[in-house]
């Protein structure tokens, strides 16, 4: 069998760790995976290394690969611990402003991102977080778009949240995902008119202010084009990876290409490409796909940049149905085309943020200084 870095990690998501009850490759404990021919090298992060678990975990961790993918791989597994108050300190970023400590139990920030509007990218947020909660997750989503809030509508929610006695906003929570929105705090028919500032100190108070609890993924559902607000987050929080979200045709393709670009120019990966509206299959003709804005743009797109491709999303109006009516169709139709397809995009971004946080090391929050 062909020894990979992805079954490598499957082989070690059967192993749990006792004390929070889920396996280490979903806690992001394995860290630093090499994989040459036959040969696994990769570090197990503990939380507490005076449990009774962090003397077993290595030998329990080769027992695993080795059941998995043969006797004969070489498996080597090396033990560290936490450092103690990682992540925690305020940075002073441009301006000399500082910005919040980041939530203490969200693992995973992942961006939601399209380089211009109108391609469906908080309809493809929304339904990848709810994707991620049906397949066991706890997940949360942030509508980072002041000006333009969707989730409100998206999610059939008209209340607003309360603040805790810790003074922390409580996230509302809507078939399984906790969920922030400026459209939670302001009446639907007033316009948000605020200069740059503002809006970053919202979007601050959104990430670090929030009693999120613990979350396996943050989704930050992203305003198209690549401003204030993005350059916020990332100066804000170690983003783990970004997804982009475009059409088919060129002129959706051309800005894609800027929102891979900006996010490789601060160093936080690129998870992969999902395409919306990919085609349109009527329902009464269930074998038959038009492609009405072009076919596999953004497929091809994604392997002359070399990222991942996380699937292609069909027209259906079951869609624009759900997310009118506050009932994405994940939850509205789970057997839909559409349903279907999140759910395989989400799959893929799993499998990507799993293999990034073994390989790769944790995103660095960005410092700019203005001249």
């Amino acid at each position: 069998m062909t020894v990979s870095a992805e079954a490598v990690l499957q082989a070690l998501s059967t192993i749990h760790e006792p004390e929070r009850g889920k396996d280490i490759v979903r806690l992001d404990m394995v860290k630093s995976l090499k994989v040459d021919g036959n040969a696994v090298r990769f570090t197990v992060v503990l939380k507490n290394p005076g449990s009774p678990f962090a003397g077993e975990v290595a030998e329990l961790a080769k027992r695993a690969v080795r059941e998995r993918l043969g006797p004969a791989v070489n498996v080597q597994v090396d033990v560290d611990s936490e450092m103690i108050g990682l992540g925690d300190d305020i940075q002073v970023v441009g301006g000399g402003e500082k910005a919040p400590k980041r939530p203490a139990g969200v693992r995973n920030y992942i961006a939601v991102a399209s380089g211009k509007g109108g391609v469906g990218k908080s309809t493809v947020a929304v339904n990848l977080a709810l994707a991620l909660a049906q397949q066991g997750y706890d997940v949360g989503l942030v509508d980072t778009d002041i000006y333009g809030p969707s989730v409100p509508v998206m999610f059939g929610i008209n209340e607003k949240p309360r603040v805790n006695t810790q003074r922390k906003i409580v996230p509302l929570e809507r078939y399984g995902v906790k969920l922030l929105s400026m459209g939670f705090l302001v009446d639907e028919s007033q316009a948000v008119i605020w200069r740059g500032p503002m809006v970053s100190n919202a979007v601050r108070q959104f990430l670090g202010d929030a009693d999120w609890g613990e979350l396996d993924f943050l989704i930050l559902d992203l305003p198209p084009g690549t401003g204030d607000i993005q350059l916020t987050i990332v100066q804000t929080i170690p983003l783990t990876g970004a997804v982009i979200v475009s059409t088919p045709q060129e002129v959706a393709l051309s800005d894609a290409r800027k929102g891979v670009a900006m996010f490789k120019n601060v160093n936080v990966p690129v998870l992969g490409i999902v395409e919306n509206m990919a085609y349109f299959t009527p329902p009464d003709l269930p074998d038959r796909k038009y492609y009405l804005f072009g076919r596999g743009g953004a497929r091809r797109l994604a392997e002359t940049l070399g990222v991942p491709f996380l699937g292609e999303i069909p027209i259906e109006q079951a869609v624009r149905e759900g997310g009118d009516e506050g009932k994405p169709v994940i939850a509205a139709e789970p057997e839909s085309l559409s349903a279907q397809a999140f759910r395989s995009a989400a799959e893929h971004a799993v499998r990507q943020i799993r293999l990034r946080n073994a390989e790769l090391p944790p995103t660095q929050q960005v410092e700019i200084l203005y001249r």
